[in-house]
Formats: structure tokens, sequence, C-alpha cells
């Protein structure tokens, strides 16, 4: 896990590739082409890029006439504007009519660092989840983001699909492990306690797990990347088999991944349940690293979590 690539930069060579295979691909972007790495795209197949400036909503409202025409568009801006800022235009252009567009939003979570609590999007998973038909996915690695990203490109309809603005750990071998669309990938297998992790959290459930190991507890640990339509059967099985769950997200602890977990848990397969998440609070400025400290997103409290489930 040496190597540390950001989602962002998978995104943009993902749609360098996908642009040469489907002359149907479109792309929109918000004035941020460097920083949410669609320039590729726009070198390399300037007819079908547009900058439509700072003015997402517009942009949103663009790309779904464009996807109601026939055209695959991916849309791309800081994943607060995305869902934040044009999130009316989201929900009626594009979720209403389930127009074809991949909401491609960067710069999600505390890990934007010094831009702070007004650039931090730490509810925009609630905000498109909540959204009837919208495909909600956040890529934990390169690998699995380019995985993802191709296969969002041949379905049609609604996504959002979270990717983050640091260089992060390689978790896959392209080759070897299977990542697909609402199905979790089980990248560990254990018998006491399961943590299901999106996102950056992935590579920390698995350095925790190898922690857990040492103090002789075994954790199964699920990559939760479809976070809607999540893997239902995949929860159910993992809390009838271990009976307890620790649901890692660098989100808010309210209505992300841990709610859709929680909600199937409370339904179908009661058992003991625990987040480590964002409290119910906005972000601040700081180094990333520094932030994901101060609000409680490290393995230590992962392995703390557990050993709380488990007691």
């Amino acid at each position: 896990m040496a190597d540390k690539i950001a989602t962002r930069k998978a995104y943009g060579d993902t749609l360098v590739k996908l642009g040469s295979q489907n002359s149907d691909i479109v792309v929109l972007d918000a004035d941020l082409s460097k920083s949410t790495m669609t320039a590729g795209f726009k070198k390399n197949y300037p007819d079908r890029f547009f900058n439509m400036g700072i003015a997402e909503q517009n942009m949103y409202g663009v790309a779904a006439g464009l996807a109601l025409s026939g055209k695959t568009v991916f849309a791309s801006t800081f994943a607060m504007f995305a869902a934040g800022r044009a999130y009316e235009i989201v929900r009626n252009s594009i979720g209403y009519t389930r127009a074809n567009v991949k909401i491609c939003a960067t710069h999600a979570g505390i890990t934007v660092g010094e831009d702070g609590g007004s650039h931090q999007a730490i509810e925009d998973i609630a905000l498109m989840r909540v959204i009837p038909g919208m495909t909600v996915i956040s890529p934990s690695d390169a690998v699995s983001a380019e995985k993802l990203i191709e296969q969002a490109a041949a379905i049609d309809g609604p996504f959002y699909i979270r990717l983050g603005r640091s260089g992060v750990p390689v978790i896959y071998n392209e080759n070897k492990n299977e990542i697909k669309i609402g199905k979790a990938t089980f990248l560990r297998e254990g018998k006491d306690v399961t943590v299901i992790a999106a996102g950056i959290m992935v590579e920390k459930a698995l350095e925790a797990a190898e922690i857990l190991r040492g103090k002789g507890i075994d954790a199964t640990v699920l990559d939760m990347h479809t976070i809607k339509p999540i893997d239902e059967k995949a929860v159910i099985d993992v809390a009838k088999n271990t009976g307890n769950i620790v649901v890692c997200e660098e989100h808010s602890v309210i209505g992300g991944l841990y709610g859709a977990v929680a909600e199937i848990v409370v339904n179908k397969a009661p058992c003991k349940m625990a987040a480590v998440a964002i409290e119910d609070k906005f972000g601040q400025s700081g180094k990333p690293d520094e932030l994901l400290e101060k609000y409680g997103l490290t393995v230590e409290n992962i392995v703390r979590k557990v050993e709380e489930v488990l007691s």
C-alpha cells in the first residue's frame, strides 16, 4: 500500500480513456478543471468539454438537458458546490427526470483541509442518498475509482460519485479484486466483528484489523463503496455472522453510511453497532491529518470502538 494516488486523479485519467471509447461522453466543469482533474479530457476532446463557469446550478441544468438529449454527461465541481449549492437542480432536473448525469464531486470530506468548514462537504452523502434513483458511490482508492467510474459510464441514470483531494494508498490489485457497483467487497473475513467502511476509511479499517488481530480479535472488513443501492445481503450476513458492526466514514454520523447500515440492521438483523464518523459538528480549517485526528477518524479510534462494541 505504498503508492498514494488521489481518487480525483484516477477520475481524470479514466475520463480520458472513456472519451476515446465513447463519442457520446460529454464533460462539464464549473471553472475547476485543474482541481477536479477534468483538464485532461478538455485537452484531448475540446469539442466535448464545456467550462460552465462558477455557476453550478446552471451547469447541472445544462447537464440534464444534454443527458436527456442522449449524451452520457460527467459534470464536476467540489462536493460542497455539487451537493450543496446545486442541490435543488440536482434533485429536480437530474434526479426527478432520471437523467444520465454522473455528478463527480471532488474535494469531499474534511480532508479538504485548510479550506475549512465552508468547503468541507460532510453532509453530501445524506443529501444525495435521499434522492430517489440516485446511485451513490465513494471509492476507497485509485483502482476502485477507475473501475466504478467505468461501470457508472455504462449504466443509464444519475450517479453521485464522491472523490477526494488528497492522495490515498492503493488497496486493490487491479487484476485480482472484483469491484462491482452495488456489491460490497470483502477485503478480510473474521468471526468477531465487522468493520464496514467507505472512501478513505477503508485503508484505516484494514490497518485497524491488523492491530486487532494482535489483540486476539478477528475482524471482517467490508469496502461498502456503493452506499446506494447498498449491498443489503452483505450487511445482513455480517450482522448475523459476527453480531457486531463498526461503520467508518469521512462524513457526518447522521444520514451517511452509518445510517444506511443501521436502517438494514434494525429491521432485518439486529446486532450491536458503533460509528467512527464526524459527530454533529462543522469542520474547520487545518491540515488533513490534524483534522482526521481531531474528529476521531483514526486507526486508533476504530480499534477503540471495536473494543467497546465487543465489551
